[in-house]
């Protein structure tokens, strides 16, 4: 009896030590994927708690853990409200993983930790506070208080809106005609727009087209790239995903995009480093760093870090009247061109109604009319579903419009959960979805646009 109470004790005692050892590898050196969840907690919960004034458990469940990877389920974050920064650990201690709030920058992912580095790269920029605005949207922020009965009554239907919808709104000839928010949510919550951030980066380099400070057929567009194989990317292949750069889009393990957005302080490093698997303009490659080295181009190219920063809302936001909107950057100060854009569902219609009216507001134009074409313009490479500067033709899926049945001038602004704004100028139509609904629940809001057309009068429905 004794010599099994002596097994059992040796047992025990070796299973503490494995534990022991366990926890301490994990505390040392964690495995990459625990420090990408994450991140990627830290940042969904800054940008919600600072930006959008959510409550962080709340934010936690809803956004990160609730629709993401079963690990998830293990963070838990702590919120420190007065260095206004998040930090998100696995069982509340490995593997941590950190974001920083900046102002009128939105949250940044600190994957080092170094937060004084951060501060000294790009320092707080105060929100300015925005005039109240009681004009009829688009010029203001008020909206007529009767929708129409018509489609407000599709948008009462979840099976059309979809799992989780979190805002939708439908504006035609210009004006609002129906909305519809979800549950915690409202006309003046900021939400962000995944990878439709991407259109709104090729839309600021727009305006740099506009003033005649860089082109399409820009190359050696990166100091590093000069003289070698990369010299001859040009800008329009970046817009068009058609680079050559080896970019892995995989976000279901450690890859290229999850590593650049939460593993790394400086977003532009490994997409500038990596080698050409096709030729310049050869072969379509959907890629978020494609998007950063964009941001950090056009950056670049204003020269002043600090006019750089200001430069989205000077040129673009301002004008058109998107005073929610939020374009956030990396640690080290590049503009997250390819994901981080934070706006209020009317803001993001304001941006749907600005490329409907050709990237022209007020009478004036912003967007040259060779960049706004390009922009409806399919590229051979991607077999005519994604455009020439940062669009689809494509609707969410990979229906085309013939397919969708909606007018062939049809294009759309897509992210990642379920994000989507439908522009179709033959109808003065403009469709914004927004919610939190993950690709494998197959939601598609082109079934929503094609009947909000097929009750519109003069449609062409």
């Amino acid at each position: 009896m004794r010599f099994v109470l002596r097994v059992v004790k040796s047992l025990a005692l070796l299973l503490i030590a494995i534990v022991a050892m366990g926890a301490a590898w994990l505390y040392v050196s964690p495995p990459e994927l625990l420090r990408v969840g994450d991140g990627y907690a830290a940042k969904i919960v800054c940008s919600n708690v600072f930006l959008a004034g959510r409550d962080p458990e709340q934010v936690l469940y809803e956004d990160v853990q609730a629709p993401g990877n079963p690990l998830l389920r293990l963070v838990r974050v702590v919120v420190d409200r007065q260095e206004k920064r998040v930090t998100a650990r696995i069982l509340g201690v490995f593997a941590p993983g950190y974001a920083i709030y900046r102002g009128a920058l939105g949250c940044s992912s600190v994957p080092d930790g170094d937060f004084e580095a951060a501060a000294s790269a790009v320092p707080d920029r105060p929100v300015a506070r925005e005039p109240q605005n009681d004009a009829i949207w688009p010029q203001g922020n008020a909206v007529a208080t009767v929708n129409d009965s018509r489609i407000d009554a599709l948008l009462s239907h979840s099976d059309l809106t979809g799992p989780a919808a979190r805002a939708v709104v439908v504006v035609r000839n210009g004006r609002i005609i129906a909305e519809r928010y979800g549950d915690g949510f409202s006309p003046t919550t900021p939400l962000t727009g995944w990878s439709m951030t991407k259109t709104v980066n090729a839309a600021i380099v727009g305006r740099l087209m506009q003033d005649n400070k860089i082109g399409f057929d820009d190359a050696a567009l990166l100091p590093q790239w000069q003289g070698g194989d990369h010299s001859a990317i040009k800008l329009s292949d970046l817009l068009g995903m058609e680079s050559g750069l080896a970019f892995n889009e995989n976000y279901g393990t450690v890859a290229d995009v999850t590593r650049m957005l939460y593993l790394d302080a400086d977003m532009t490093a490994l997409p500038a480093s990596l080698p050409l698997e096709a030729s310049p303009g050869q072969r379509f490659n959907y890629s978020s760093g494609t998007s950063v080295l964009i941001s950090k181009i056009w950056m670049d190219r204003i020269g002043n870090m600090q006019a750089a920063l200001a430069y989205p809302k000077m040129a673009l936001f301002d004008p058109i009247g998107m005073s929610s909107a939020v374009l956030e950057v990396d640690a080290r100060g590049t503009f997250a061109g390819s994901s981080y854009l934070y706006a209020t569902a009317r803001d993001w219609a304001r941006f749907g109604q600005f490329l409907l009216q050709d990237g022209v507001w007020n009478g004036q134009r912003l967007l040259p009319e060779q960049f706004m074409a390009a922009m409806r313009t399919p590229t051979v490479a991607s077999g005519g579903k994604y455009t020439q500067a940062q669009a689809w033709l494509a609707a969410p899926g990979g229906d085309s419009s013939t397919i969708a049945g909606l007018p062939d001038d049809t294009f759309w602004m897509e992210g990642h959960d379920g994000q989507s704004i439908a522009i179709v100028p033959s109808a003065k139509l403009v469709v914004v979805r927004l919610g939190l609904t993950p690709s494998w629940l197959r939601y598609k809001p082109q079934v929503l646009v094609k009947e909000i057309l097929a009750v519109l009068p003069g449609s062409g429905q």
